[in-house]
């Protein structure tokens, strides 16, 4: 529940939250387009087809491994936020829901499948 959920965020979580935000800009883009047009010539420079092409491989593939694991992350840090705030709301709905079910006999019923729903994310993992 909403309670369990603590205010302090870990210093990796808030780098990968910076990083989530940093590479989503449009200038993050830019940087890696120009990344490619400085590689691009560089042919020249280095002379030998295997080491020209080792540099962007190795670069790419560096960076991806990295922002896979910060975005990975950052990502799952905003499904559990989701999942805690709808469970919050069927909590109180089932409450809500609770209180009325003497007036409306057919609340109860809704209230049991709703509480039998809640936590199923736990159950039914993907």
């Amino acid at each position: 529940m909403p309670s369990d959920v603590t205010p302090q965020v870990g210093v990796f979580d808030r780098f990968a939250t910076k990083a989530a935000t940093f590479a989503s800009k449009a200038w993050f883009f830019v940087i890696c387009v120009l990344l490619v047009l400085i590689w691009a010539p560089s042919y020249f420079l280095i002379g030998t087809l295997d080491t020209w092409q080792l540099i962007i491989n190795t670069a790419t593939t560096i960076i991806t491994f990295l922002l896979v694991a910060l975005l990975q992350n950052t990502q799952s840090r905003s499904d559990r936020a989701v999942q805690d705030k709808l469970n919050a709301i069927a909590d109180a709905l089932a409450d809500l829901m609770a209180s009325q079910a003497h007036t409306a006999p057919q609340l109860q019923h809704d209230l049991e499948e709703l509480r039998d729903a809640v936590g199923l994310e736990d159950k039914e993992s993907a």
